[in-house]
Order: structure tokens, then C-alpha cells, then sequence
């Protein structure tokens, strides 16, 4: 299976609510994943779509915000069915790299205190953790823990995401009962 990363559109957003739905205790509601890619001129959001011989689906999403300067992550969502195969990790890397394009200096996002899996991946991704929202996530009051890379320019940072992209381009995912 290849994988390809897209800008979403209005026609993707049904996986997207799928998607959305099986990850998150509350969803985010259509209308504003609609509102995002249609209104919203400072945002980038981004399908992983996977072709396979029975057609095209989307896989996982990601999206973002560019702020001045700075890139604020505000969404990364993969089919549960298709975790551990670096989707995930596809998608940060397209936001990290089209952030930077954009003018980006800084990149910052929120994640769940329960979610190491995410934690270990924005870890490797050189984000590091600065601070924590006490109850941030309104449906279970659960923290949120603050992550930042303050210099995307950093030489280091820039080597380890061509890398990255090299080791994650073109490579073929299999999946189970493919």
C-alpha cells in the first residue's frame, strides 16, 4: 500500500468524521473541519490517503495553524486500523515541513498527559515539553502537557526532517490481509 499526503477537501470530510469519531471522546463537529479548510486562510489541513488495489481511502488527517510565526498543531487523527504504520508520523513531518515553508519559526502543540504514544512521537520530532494546562480537555479534565520546538530552523532539526522524509518517502506499508 502507498500512502500520499493530500490537502483535504470537502469531499474527504466523511472519513474525516469517521475518523474523528473513533479517535476522540468529543469530536470535533463537521462544520468546523469545513469551516477550517474553506475560511480559514491561516490553516493547512492535510489527508493521508491509501492506494490500494481496491481504491483510495483516507487513512488519517492532520491539521494547522500558522500564527504570525509560529505553527500551532491543532489535529493529528489516524483509523485505528491503520496505527503503527507511520501515518502519524507522515502527517507531522508534511505539517512541520509546510509550516516552515510558510515562515515558521516556532511550533507548539497541546497533547493528552495519557497519550505517550503521541508524546514519544513529538518527542523524536524534537518538541519538547514546557508546561501543562491543568484540565485542558473539557470532556474528561484531563492535562494537557504544552510541547515546543522553539527553532525550526535549526540546522539539526532541518538535517533529521530531510532525513526523515527520505526514509518515509516512497515506502510501501503493509497492512494485514493485503
Amino acid at each position: 500500500m502507498q500512502v500520499t499526503i493530500e490537502p483535504m477537501r470537502e469531499a474527504d470530510l466523511d472519513d474525516v468524521m469517521r475518523i474523528e469519531h473513533e479517535s476522540y471522546p468529543t469530536p470535533w463537529r463537521r462544520e468546523t473541519f469545513r469551516r477550517e479548510i474553506t475560511e480559514n486562510r491561516g490553516s493547512c489541513y492535510l489527508v493521508a490517503k491509501a492506494h490500494q488495489p481496491d481504491g483510495v481511502w483516507n487513512v488519517g488527517y492532520a491539521g494547522m495553524w500558522l500564527v504570525a510565526d509560529e505553527l500551532h498543531i491543532t489535529t493529528i487523527a489516524v483509523d485505528p486500523a491503520y496505527r503503527g504504520l507511520k501515518i502519524g508520523e507522515r502527517l507531522l513531518l508534511a505539517l512541520l515541513r509546510r509550516g516552515t515553508e510558510a515562515g515558521a519559526a516556532r511550533a507548539t502543540l497541546e497533547v493528552r498527559q495519557s497519550n505517550l504514544v503521541a508524546q514519544r512521537l513529538y518527542r523524536k520530532y524534537h518538541f519538547d515539553a514546557v508546561g501543562m494546562r491543568r484540565g485542558y480537555y473539557t470532556d474528561t479534565a484531563e492535562n494537557a502537557i504544552i510541547m515546543w520546538i522553539e527553532d525550526l530552523h535549526d540546522p539539526g532539526l532541518q538535517r533529521f526532517l530531510r532525513e526523515r522524509e527520505r526514509q518515509l518517502e516512497g515506502r510501501q506499508i503493509a497492512v494485514a490481509g493485503n
